[in-house]
């Protein structure tokens, strides 16, 4: 269990001794489960969606969402065997502050989230094909360098969620400069890569972990996904409003 990977999802706390159960992950498991989970993301984001186009307010499902979706997302990394309950409710979470953020976005920028999306897919597969032909290699200093950028990046996140409570906007977060959009850009490639070492985990686990951690490992590629789709978006609206 010495192969790590930038999501948490992936570290070894969730894969050591759980070797013995007679079920066991594949490809196709994981890729259903994440077939899946978008499906349950797309319904709930949706209807947020179609609430903004009545002229409701959706803060409460963006928040309750995120808030919600946080919850789930401990409780599936302390209980793994429940992930097949967790991970879905995660999805259906994760979709009603998606679609709140990309109704607003969209009322501000019509098609910007769509093509967020987009541009969200083609990063991902551009991301697997690299991987799957060894363009990139995944070396101790490779993880190091996307483990030390997480973390920079996360603690910035922190740092400014609670600098907002007090009514304190950082910059860097919600403006518009050369300084904001970089650090967005970077926020927004740092999500791609941490793609492959999610790719990497989950090949060295495959007929090796207990069939249940599909789920987790579904989990997991969400995070990445949602994280990266979100980026990309705050990147478009940064760039159009300067532009």
């Amino acid at each position: 269990m010495q192969y790590k990977t930038s999501n948490p999802v992936f570290n070894s706390y969730f894969w050591k001794k759980e070797h013995s159960s007679s079920g066991k992950m594949t490809l196709i498991g994981v890729f259903l489960k994440t077939f899946y989970t978008l499906f349950l993301v797309s319904l709930t984001a949706w209807y947020v969606w179609s609430l903004v186009k009545k002229g409701k307010n959706v803060n409460y499902y963006i928040y309750g969402g995120l808030l919600v979706a946080l919850f789930f997302s401990v409780l599936t990394s302390y209980k793994k065997k429940w992930s097949p309950i967790t991970v879905p409710i995660y999805a259906l979470a994760k979709g009603l502050f998606l679609g709140g953020i990309s109704a607003y976005a969209n009322a501000q920028f019509n098609g910007m989230p769509m093509l967020a999306v987009q541009v969200s897919i083609i990063a991902f597969f551009v991301m697997l094909i690299l991987y799957k032909l060894h363009l990139v290699k995944i070396t101790h200093q490779f993880r190091s360098i996307i483990y030390g950028a997480i973390a920079t990046i996360m603690t910035i996140y922190i740092i400014s969620f609670i600098l907002r409570l007090f009514d304190i906007r950082l910059g860097i977060i919600y403006g518009t400069s050369w300084l904001s959009i970089g650090f967005t850009l970077i926020a927004a490639t740092v999500a791609s890569f941490s793609l492959l070492l999610d790719f990497d985990y989950i090949d060295r686990q495959l007929n090796r972990a207990p069939k249940y951690m599909e789920w987790v490992a579904t989990w997991g590629i969400l995070v990445s996904l949602i994280w990266l789709y979100v980026e990309v978006l705050r990147l478009m609206k940064k760039l159009a409003i300067r532009f």
